[in-house]
């Protein structure tokens, strides 16, 4: 089981940059495969960006070439830079690890932080 907890959201201009980040405590977290979601009032939770237990990294169209994430697995952390952050990036986001084992599907939350983008 897994425990997230995510920081480092709060108030930046259009154009300006936010690192996320994410702490783990629990167990096995080098199996996950972690995520960054993001939702704004009223609408679907939307992905991110997805980084495997290898290291491989996936983007949305909407945050190529701006965001990138990267895992410390020794210290148990999910990072999201976000970089040229426009007004549409500000959501809540969300950081969620997933493990598919023969016994089951396992998938774990955090609470959110909130980036809000405004001049």
């Amino acid at each position: 089981q897994l425990q997230l907890v995510e920081s480092g959201g709060g108030l930046v201009q259009p154009g300006g940059s936010l690192r996320l980040s994410c702490a783990a405590s629990g167990s096995l977290f080098a199996v996950y495969y972690l995520d960054w979601y993001r939702q704004a009032p009223g609408k679907e939770r939307e992905l991110v960006a997805t980084i495997t237990s290898g290291g491989d990294t996936s983007y949305s169209d909407s945050v190529k070439g701006r965001f990138m994430t990267s895992r410390d697995t020794a210290k148990k952390m999910l990072f999201l830079q976000m970089n040229s952050l426009e007004p549409g990036d500000a959501n809540i986001y969300f950081c969620h690890a997933g493990y598919k084992a023969s016994s089951g599907a396992y998938e774990y939350w955090g609470q959110g932080t909130q980036v809000t983008v405004s001049s």
